[in-house]
C-alpha cells in the first residue's frame, strides 16, 4: 500500500477533487485534528517566480482571517519542497481550506440549465454578502464564477478561492508574460480584459455576469476566448428578459446595472448591489441608477420615464460632484483640444482693455473664492478631527456567541455600531450564533463606534415535504436534507404502484408544511404483490384481481372437465401469496365436456318389423290379403301379428335380401308411416 503524501507533516493528501489552469485541490486528512479539508496546491510552474512567492504568502495570512458563513473556510497555509527532474528543488505553496460537502453551482447548473427568478436572487446574494465582507478587508476575489461557488448539502451558498486569484493578478497586473488575461472569459470586468488595474467593482461586474447565467442558462457574452474580450470591453450585453421572458424588468435593470462597461458608473460595491437584489425579491422599488442603466441600455428613454428614472448623469446619481470636481482641475494634457469657429479669431467685439479688466475682476472673484473654499474645508476637517478624537479609541468587543439576540444588542450598543441577521438553524431561537468581528479570546479589539455584525437563529424555519413518489431511497434522502428535513424510518410494502426500491408515499405527507429538522417516514415497494387464491372464480373475478393488483394480463387456459363449474379456475400458476409485482400468472378455467348425439337402437316391438326374405334367391311378393309374410330372420314366432305394439293393417314391407342371395334392390322408398318399401328384381 502507497504511503499517502504528507504536507506540514499533518495533512494526508488524498483523491483530487477538482483541477484548475493554477492550481490543483485534494481531498485531505488533517490528522492532529481529525476532521476532512481540502488542500489547495499550486503548480510548480506558477511557483518558480520569487515575487510570486512573496505576495502568495502575503495574501494566504490576509485570507486566512476571513470568517464569514458564506466564504469556505481557511484553515492553514504552508510549502511544501518539490524536487524536479533535473534535481532542483522548489516549494510550492499550499493553501488547507474547509471540505465542503455539496456539489458545486456549475454542477447545478449542466443538470438544471437555469434557476428560477427567487433561487437566483438567493444564491447571488449570498455570493456579494461574501464579496461584501471580503472587500471591506481588502481582498477582491477577481474568479466569480459557478466553478468557484459551492452549495452544500444543508444548502449554504460557499464561495471558494479566495487568494490565489489575487496573487496571480498581483503578479502581473492582471495579465501574465504571455498576455494572456487572468480570470475566466466569459466573466471577467472590461478592466480586466483590457490588463487595468482592477478593484472590488471588478467582482460586482463578474457576479452580474454570474446572476445572467443564473437567470438565463448562458453567460452574457458567448465565443471563444479573443472574441470574449472584446464583446466584454465593446459590446453591451443583451437584456436577460429577451432570454427568459419570464423575468420582471426590475432583474433587467439591476443586471443591466451590474454590466456597466465603465465601472464607475455600475454598483459601486457588492453590498449596494445584494441590497437592490433583495428589493426584486421582495417586489419592492430598486433603486434609480439600475433603472437609468436599463433605460439606456435598451435605448428607450420612455421606459425610463415610465420607471421613474432620471436622466441625470450616472456620476451624480448618488449626489456627489463629478471626479473631476473631487479631486481637482482637469489635467489639460488629457483635455480634447476644442477650436473655437473662424469668426471668433478673425474679428474682436470688445476692445482689449475692456476684456484686460473683466479678466482682473474675474481673477479676484476667484481668489476670494479659493480662499473662503480653503477656510471652511479648515473648519470642516478640524470639526472633523475633534470628532474623531473622541471615537478614535480602541475597544474591548465582548464575547456574545450563545447569548440572546437583545441582550447582546444590550451589551454592544453602548460602544458600537450593532448590526444583526436572521438565519434558519437548529440552534435555539434568538441565541447569537457567531459575531463578527469574532472575539479574539475573551474580548477582541475595534474602534469605538465600530461596525459588529451579529448572526443570531431564527428557529429551525418552516419548509415543504418534497414528492419523493417514484424516487429511490437515495435521491429522497437528498431530497429532504436539501429541503432541511431527515429520512425518518423506512418500510417496505407489497405494491404494485412502483418498482421495487422506489417510495411509494411518506409521513407527513407531501407538499405538507413541516418544521426543518422534521424526520419524514417512507414507505417503499417490496417489489412484491399478495396474490390470492382464485380457484373457485369466475374467468372474469380472476382477471378484475388480478388487474387491480397492477399485475400484467394474466395467461388463460382451457381444460375440459366434469369436476368443476363451466367456466371457473380450477388452477393457477404461481401459488397464493408474495409475488413480483411484474409476475404473469397463469389461470386454467373449466371447460364442460362434449356432448355426443347418437342415435338410439331401433325398438323391436313398437311397430311391427317386417319378415327378411328366405334365402332362396327369389323374394317374396307382397300378398293383398293385409298380413305380412316373414321368412327371415324371426323370434320364432308367427309374425303375422307383431308381440308388442300395435297392429296395423298395412302389409308389411318384404324383407332385404341377404347379402349373398342374389342382386341388390333396386330401388327403396320410405313412407310417411315409417314403413320402408323395397322391389327387388331378378337379373
Amino acid at each position: 500500500m502507497r504511503t499517502p503524501r504528507l504536507l506540514g507533516g499533518r495533512y494526508e493528501v488524498g483523491d483530487l477533487i477538482g483541477r484548475g489552469g493554477m492550481a490543483e485541490v485534494h481531498r485531505a486528512y488533517d490528522t492532529r485534528l481529525g476532521r476532512d479539508v481540502a488542500v489547495k496546491i499550486l503548480r510548480s510552474d506558477h511557483a518558480r517566480d520569487a515575487s510570486f512567492l512573496h505576495r502568495f504568502r502575503r495574501e494566504a495570512q490576509s485570507v486566512a482571517g476571513l470568517n464569514h458563513p458564506s466564504i469556505v473556510a481557511v484553515y492553514d497555509s504552508g510549502e511544501d519542497s518539490m524536487t524536479e527532474p533535473g534535481g532542483g528543488r522548489v516549494d510550492i505553496p499550499y493553501i488547507v481550506m474547509e471540505y465542503v460537502r455539496g456539489r458545486t453551482l456549475r454542477e447545478v447548473l449542466n443538470e438544471s440549465g437555469s434557476l428560477d427568478v427567487e433561487d437566483a436572487c438567493v444564491v447571488v446574494e449570498s455570493v456579494l454578502d461574501a464579496l461584501a465582507y471580503s472587500h471591506e478587508r481588502g481582498i477582491v476575489h477577481r474568479d466569480i464564477k459557478p466553478g468557484n461557488v459551492m452549495i452544500a448539502e444543508d444548502g449554504a451558498v460557499k464561495v471558494m478561492d479566495f487568494g490565489i486569484a489575487r496573487a496571480v493578478a498581483d503578479a502581473q497586473a492582471t495579465m501574465t508574460q504571455t498576455q494572456a488575461v487572468v480570470g475566466t472569459a466569459q466573466y471577467i470586468s472590461p478592466e480586466q480584459a483590457e490588463g487595468q488595474t482592477v478593484d472590488h467593482r471588478s467582482d460586482v461586474y463578474s457576479a452580474g455576469c454570474l446572476l445572467f447565467e443564473l437567470l438565463t442558462g448562458r453567460t452574457p457574452f458567448v465565443g471563444e476566448p479573443i472574441s470574449l474580450t472584446y464583446q466584454h470591453v465593446r459590446k453591451p450585453p443583451p437584456v436577460p428578459s429577451t432570454l427568459a421572458s419570464e423575468l420582471p424588468t426590475d432583474m433587467d435593470a439591476v443586471v443591466a446595472h451590474s454590466l456597466e462597461k465603465d465601472r464607475t458608473r455600475r454598483y459601486p460595491d457588492a453590498e449596494t448591489f445584494r441590497a437592490d437584489l433583495e428589493r426584486v425579491r421582495t417586489h419592492r422599488p430598486i433603486s434609480a441608477p439600475a433603472r437609468a442603466s436599463l433605460a439606456a441600455l435598451i435605448g428607450a428613454p420612455a421606459v425610463a420615464a415610465a420607471t421613474g428614472a432620471t436622466a441625470a448623469p450616472t456620476e451624480v446619481l448618488g449626489g456627489a460632484a463629478p471626479t473631476e470636481q473631487l479631486v481637482g482641475p482637469p489635467n489639460p494634457a488629457t483635455q480634447p483640444v476644442r477650436r473655437a469657429p473662424v469668426e471668433e479669431w478673425s474679428t474682436s467685439t470688445y476692445p482689449a482693455a475692456k476684456d484686460r479688466r473683466r479678466g482682473g475682476a474675474l481673477a479676484w472673484v476667484l481668489v476670494g473664492l479659493a480662499l473662503l473654499g480653503a477656510l471652511l474645508l479648515g473648519l470642516f476637517a478640524y470639526s472633523q478631527w475633534q470628532e474623531n478624537r473622541e471615537y478614535r479609541a480602541m475597544l474591548p468587543v465582548p464575547n456574545v456567541v450563545g447569548t440572546d439576540i437583545d441582550i447582546a444588542k444590550k451589551r454592544l450598543d453602548k460602544d458600537f455600531t450593532v448590526t444583526a441577521r436572521e438565519v434558519d438553524s437548529q440552534k435555539p431561537k434568538g441565541q447569537v450564533i457567531s459575531q463578527d468581528p469574532a472575539s479574539k479570546g475573551e474580548e477582541g479589539i475595534l474602534q469605538r463606534n465600530g461596525l459588529v455584525t451579529l448572526t443570531y437563529s431564527g428557529g429551525p424555519g418552516s419548509t415543504q415535504v418534497p414528492d419523493l413518489e417514484g424516487m429511490t431511497i437515495g435521491e429522497a434522502k437528498k431530497a429532504l436534507e436539501d429541503a432541511g428535513l431527515r429520512l425518518g424510518d423506512r418500510k417496505a410494502v407489497d405494491t404494485a404502484d412502483q418498482p421495487q426500491g422506489r417510495v411509494v408515499s411518506t409521513d407527513p405527507g407531501a407538499l405538507t408544511n413541516q418544521q426543518k429538522g422534521t424526520e419524514v417516514d417512507v414507505t417503499y415497494s417490496s417489489g412484491k404483490v399478495r396474490l390470492p387464491d382464485l380457484t373457485g372464480k369466475t374467468a372474469d373475478e380472476a382477471r378484475t384481481i388480478i388487474d387491480d393488483l397492477g399485475l400484467p394480463y394474466p395467461k388463460v387456459t382451457e381444460r375440459t372437465t366434469d369436476e368443476a363449474e363451466a367456466g371457473t379456475v380450477i388452477a393457477q400458476n404461481p401459488a397464493p401469496g408474495a409475488i413480483r409485482n411484474d409476475q404473469v400468472v397463469a389461470i386454467i378455467i373449466a371447460k364442460a365436456p362434449d356432448k355426443t348425439v347418437t342415435s338410439p337402437p331401433p325398438s323391436e316391438t313398437p311397430t311391427p318389423t317386417p319378415s327378411e326374405p328366405t334365402d332362396t334367391g327369389t323374394p317374396s311378393e307382397p300378398t293383398d290379403t293385409g298380413t305380412p309374410k316373414d321368412k327371415g330372420k324371426g323370434n320364432g314366432k308367427d309374425p303375422k301379428t307383431p308381440t308388442d305394439g300395435p297392429t296395423s293393417t298395412e302389409p308389411p314391407l318384404p324383407t332385404d335380401p341377404s347379402p349373398t342371395a342374389g342382386p341388390a334392390p333396386a330401388a327403396v322408398a320410405v313412407r310417411p308411416d315409417g314403413w320402408r318399401l323395397s322391389a327387388t328384381w331378378s337379373s
